[in-house]
């Protein structure tokens, strides 16, 4: 894998930083592509330089391989999105057995740009965060859906693309401790100390876990796997 490329899609959360720490340590040359879509936590994308910076000083080899940075703006999703995650709304159960935090088509539309964007930077991996053994239940973060999208692409593409999706099958648990195996000790403080997940958008003080409100979904899936993982330790 050394020889070849990855663009890693980094929003600046728990997740997408252990997928960049997964990838650095596999691909020769590694850049990272960020989403500004009228997010609610739009403060994610703020912690991506400090996190960008914090894994170079981890391991002389990441900082060698970690490439440019590329943020696209795509405020349609947003616009056209009546989601928790892109209104100022309270997070509630829907009556189809979703939260109002899914924005419908978001990670296929990430994805997509994320291939165009590959597409011309040379990179044949695509690396992200999507998870269906610890999350919302949210459709686009499934292993079937990952699939179909990467043929679609392939197809739609002539190209040979590979979506890499590191986390499919792990809990949050299993997240803080493949950070851990990654980067050690300076890599889960990183995450803890400079990674944004909260769905309010909310820093607040510093939890054991990192910033949040500590109730909404993402910081109680959060929360509940830094627990699991420090009883273990």
């Amino acid at each position: 894998m050394q020889n070849e490329g990855a663009l890693v899609l980094f929003s600046g959360g728990q997740d997408s930083t252990t997928c960049l720490a997964w990838a650095l340590d596999r691909f020769g040359r590694v850049e990272t592509v960020g989403f500004d879509y009228g997010q609610r936590h739009r403060v994610e994308l703020d912690c991506r330089g400090a996190l960008r910076a914090g894994l170079r000083a981890i391991k002389p080899e990441w900082a060698e391989r970690l490439g440019d940075d590329h943020t696209l703006a795509i405020p349609v999703l947003g616009d056209i999105s009546d989601t928790a995650l892109t209104r100022d709304v309270a997070i509630a159960m829907e009556a189809g057995g979703l939260p109002n935090t899914f924005v419908p088509g978001r990670n296929l539309i990430f994805l997509t740009f994320a291939a165009a964007l590959a597409y011309r930077r040379g990179l044949r991996h695509i690396v992200g965060g999507m998870c269906e053994t610890d999350y919302s239940g949210y459709p686009d973060c499934r292993d079937d859906t990952m699939k179909a999208l990467q043929v679609a692409l392939n197809l739609g593409m002539e190209s040979r693309f590979v979506v890499e999706t590191p986390l499919m099958w792990i809990d949050k648990a299993e997240t803080w401790r493949l950070a851990q195996r990654l980067g050690g000790d300076p890599l889960v403080r990183l995450i803890v100390e400079d990674t944004h997940t909260c769905y309010r958008g909310e820093r607040g003080p510093l939890h054991p876990w990192g910033h949040g409100c500590g109730t909404c979904p993402a910081c109680e899936l959060r929360a509940a796997g830094w627990r699991r993982f420090a009883e273990a330790v």
